[in-house]
């Protein structure tokens, strides 16, 4: 066992409980390592239930573009934990030193108290951004907003609410209007927030409480908008018309991403204009996002002429937004669609795979060894029966991928897979397909 994975697993030893949402065990640990969340780099912080990590890997595109150095912080990892802290020096993941040095300090100054995983080691990150120059800070939230981890700057440049859905009931609330109450909790008196579309009453939340806090609000729609024309991406606001090339990342989502990333560089006073901004958008990195698997060990397994495609999305807008786009591809070249999906016990299958009815032929359900809160195979293909799809339970990935070169040979039709239901799913296929994000 290497010096990461076990201070890692010493880590996950002190709380009994993987989420606790509290901000009492995080602030007394900064104050032990000498408060370094008074010496972070200007942030912006971003909090929301689908595309916080997209519109995060679109910012950071485009302040490097215009020659920012960006720290930034995402979650979880897809293959390795460096993943979720980028250091603006290099613009590199941590390495391996650097993170066990931080990860050590930490479990020194907390000395055994209870605190949880997460908690931790983003005071882990947060160490690491303050004792490394970057011009900006890009912090994702990990779990709700308003006693998440990451709520302890003060005076951010700005903040981000990103599409909010149901997810994570059993901790943010069971109605939209509680769980958009706990993403609001990252707004901060007089600071802008850049809020994407959302519905009214998840609106009517985030409004109230920035008009509490007399926070600017900038609302996809209304104050900003950015859509589709002929091949190339609009952005609108009162400062005018923007023609811009389409961001890298595919879906029709990923447009409205890229406005709200656009809209959040100028709340923050960070837009230097359309070329940094087009030069951006076409170099996008965020793996595991609609994103196409081409060769490598595990696409060689698929059946020849196969389409493979990966989506870490696991929520019911997730599944809206996975669904249009996998429809886009039907229209354009018609081929026989099958899911392989794992996922974890904390999501709702069945308003994930209500999208795929009349789209997908079947589904393969398969374990997730790389957490031990996934649903069975054979639960989650029930799952899928109650919202109207074929399904059957596999042991392994390759069991599955096995299963459907066989239909493809019945069929003689080369098919469109979509890997998809877990971040955690996303990651162990980027391993076994020899593709570790970088």
């Amino acid at each position: 066992m290497d010096q990461i994975t076990a201070i890692l697993d010493r880590l996950l030893a002190l709380h009994p409980k993987e989420i606790d949402l509290s901000l009492g065990r995080m602030n007394r640990l900064l104050e032990a390592l000498g408060s370094p969340e008074k010496r972070l780099p200007p942030t912006i912080h971003i909090a929301g239930t689908n595309g916080k990590g997209s519109v995060t890997a679109t910012l950071r595109a485009m302040l490097e573009a215009d020659g920012k150095r960006c720290h930034v912080y995402t979650s979880p990892h897809l293959v390795a934990f460096n993943e979720r802290i980028r250091l603006g020096a290099s613009g590199e993941f941590v390495s391996d030193p650097e993170l066990f040095k931080a990860l050590y300090a930490c479990e020194e100054a907390n000395a055994g108290e209870e605190i949880t995983f997460f908690e931790i080691t983003t005071a882990a990150a947060i160490l690491l951004f303050a004792e490394n120059p970057a011009d900006v800070l890009l912090l994702e939230v990990g779990l709700g907003g308003r006693l998440d981890a990451t709520n302890v700057v003060d005076e951010p440049l700005a903040t981000v609410i990103t599409p909010i859905s149901m997810d994570h009931e059993k901790f943010l609330g069971e109605a939209l209007a509680e769980i958009a109450a706990e993403k609001a909790g990252i707004l901060k008196a007089g600071c802008p927030v850049v809020v994407a579309p959302q519905d009214d009453e998840v609106l009517a939340v985030i409004e109230r409480k920035a008009a509490r806090l007399k926070a600017p609000v900038y609302r996809f729609g209304q104050e900003f908008n950015s859509y589709a024309d002929q091949g190339r991406m609009a952005f609108q606001d009162e400062e005018g018309l923007y023609d811009l090339p389409m961001p890298s990342l595919l879906g029709a989502h990923q447009v409205i991403n890229a406005g709200m990333a656009i809209a959040t560089l100028k709340a923050a006073g960070l837009w230097s204009g359309e070329k940094a901004a087009s030069e951006g958008l076409k170099s996008i990195n965020w793996p595991g996002r609609l994103q196409p698997l081409i060769n490598g060990a595990l696409v060689d397994k698929c059946p020849e002429g196969a389409e493979v495609w990966l989506d870490g999305g696991h929520n019911p807008g997730a599944g809206v937004s996975i669904a249009s786009f996998m429809g886009e591809q039907e229209e354009r070249s018609p081929k026989p669609v099958y899911l392989i999906c794992g996922m974890l016990t904390t999501k709702d299958p069945v308003g994930f795979f209500r999208s795929f009815d009349g789209l997908a032929r079947h589904v393969a359900t398969v374990p997730i060894s790389t957490t031990t809160t996934a649903r069975g195979p054979l639960e989650l293909a029930d799952f899928a029966r109650l919202a109207g799809l074929e399904a059957s339970p596999f042991s392994s990935l390759e069991d599955a991928i096995a299963d459907i070169v066989s239909c493809a040979q019945k069929d003689g039709e080369a098919p469109r897979i979509l890997i998809c239901g877990s971040l955690y799913l996303a990651g162990e296929v980027l391993a076994a397909n020899n593709m570790p994000p970088r």
